[in-house]
């Protein structure tokens, strides 16, 4: 099999995006558009990727900095011939696939086709189109009378008949590396434009005797180019829908899916509900049987079975099987809470590990601890972690019960057993089986009341 380079153009400055952000790293689906398209490229298994840059290049690829992936850069944007061009050192032998990155709906099934197409008809190169109702302003594929490609034609240079084809080019294309550096030699620039067009290689091949082929798409989407912002949100309502879709044939039921976002990377098991409003970023798995929302966030986290978390926000975290988080819950970056706990309305978890079968019902802040199981933090329990330059360590062990409005001042220790009353604030550690106190005694003063009436 030949080796397969993938060339993505990622230059373009975008002004219609109007934006100090490079065009490519807007995000679809919480991701850039960009990355979309290099692991894209990946799947399709390219022996190398080479993106080149040039608008922002340094932002770019630093949002690329975690992939393999190599940079040419295209110093002045003279169109997509040029762009190709400046990635020369990378494509001297075998295949070049030419993506935009841009364009982040492609699907996996119908780039491999399109690869699968171009390598089985033995073309010299090929190209994607589609077929839109109403082309205007697209270059249309001229076929000839047996239905191979003939030319591509500009919108502005078409004749009548030409003007009545519907099927456009989409610019991505794939090519024998050796025909098209030498196409790309070729190229002139005598355009109102004054640009090097990609397009242009395509009839020089034709041209030149050898086949080109044209692969037709019947999903216009997915070859979308996103030039503003209103396109941007078009392109996001489509992706969310194909993520969804997929999510739902798995087994996994979404309420009024159209409120609910999911982003790509979001794994999600068998027999879970997400309802309204709710939103899941980043690394986040979520097991089976679960129940999540409604609005509910969760980014990054890892969620056991049959967990139930219903307007809340989870962060950076993992909740083991059948706990039930909220409502109006807030788990910050490395909480980790164990089997059939309950964190409930109004209750900060931060960097604390909580054991089975604890509750921490309401109105509770836990910050920097280790909580054992079967533990009862009472409303109104602090961890008073922070004494104004460092964070301290709460340790509380199994089977405690800490009274409501307690203080627990860090660093502190309460052993296996103990009750700690109400209202107290615990600056010592509190032995196994211990009661502690920390509060002034009660003192009532009778008829108090009437002779402070009298005196007013």
């Amino acid at each position: 099999m030949n080796r397969l380079t993938t060339v993505i153009l990622a230059a373009g400055y975008g002004k219609r995006m109007k934006s100090e952000l490079p065009k490519v790293l807007h995000k679809v689906s919480g991701e850039p558009m960009v990355r979309h398209v290099v692991d894209l490229a990946n799947e399709v298994e390219s022996d190398q990727v080479v993106c080149v840059v040039g608008h922002g290049k340094e932002l770019v690829e630093k949002a690329l900095m975690d992939k393999k992936v190599n940079f040419a850069i295209q110093e002045v944007q003279l169109g997509t011939g040029h762009a190709v061009k400046s990635a020369s050192d990378y494509i001297k032998e075998g295949e070049v696939l030419v993506l935009f990155g841009d364009a982040p709906l492609l699907s996996y099934k119908t780039l491999s086709e399109f690869i699968a197409f171009h390598r089985a008809n033995h073309y010299t190169a090929s190209l994607i189109s589609t077929l839109f109702e109403d082309p205007s302003g697209y270059g249309r594929i001229v076929r000839d009378a047996q239905g191979d490609f003939l030319r591509i034609v500009e919108h502005k240079d078409a004749t009548a008949e030409e003007l009545s084809i519907k099927e456009i080019n989409s610019g991505i294309g794939i090519f024998e590396a050796e025909v098209l550096i030498k196409a790309l030699d070729s190229l002139k620039n005598d355009n109102k434009q004054g640009e090097y067009y990609l397009t242009d290689v395509f009839e020089w091949v034709k041209l030149s005797g050898m086949p080109v082929g044209a692969f037709v798409t019947s999903d216009s989407y997915e070859v979308m180019g996103i030039n503003d912002r209103m396109a941007l949100a078009e392109a996001e309502k489509y992706h969310q829908t194909q993520i969804k879709k997929q999510i739902m044939l798995s087994g996994v039921t979404l309420v009024m899916p159209e409120t609910i976002f999911i982003e790509k990377s979001v794994q999600i098991g068998q027999d879970t509900i997400v309802e309204p409003g709710t939103i899941l970023r980043g690394a986040t798995q979520i097991g089976s049987q679960c129940v999540l929302g409604p609005n509910s966030e969760i980014i990054d986290s890892k969620i056991q079975n049959k967990v139930k978390v219903m307007h809340s926000k989870v962060t950076e975290s993992s909740i083991d099987d059948a706990s039930a988080i909220g409502p109006f819950a807030y788990l910050r970056p490395k909480s980790r809470i164990g089997k059939n706990c309950k964190i409930g309305d109004f209750v900060e978890v931060k960097n604390c590990e909580i054991g089975d079968d604890t509750k921490v019902s309401h109105l509770t802040y836990v910050g920097d601890g280790v909580v054992g199981k079967n533990v009862n933090l009472g409303c109104g329990v602090v961890f008073v972690n922070y004494d104004g330059a460092k964070k301290h360590l709460t340790e509380i062990e199994d089977n405690v019960f800490v009274g409501c409005n307690t203080n627990l001042i860090a660093p502190v220790k309460v052993g296996k057993g103990a009750y700690i009353a109400a209202g107290s604030t615990i600056t010592d550690d509190v032995p196994e089986n211990a009661l502690a106190i920390a509060r002034e005694r009660q003192v009532n003063k009778t008829n108090w009341s009437n002779k402070y009436q009298k005196n007013k």
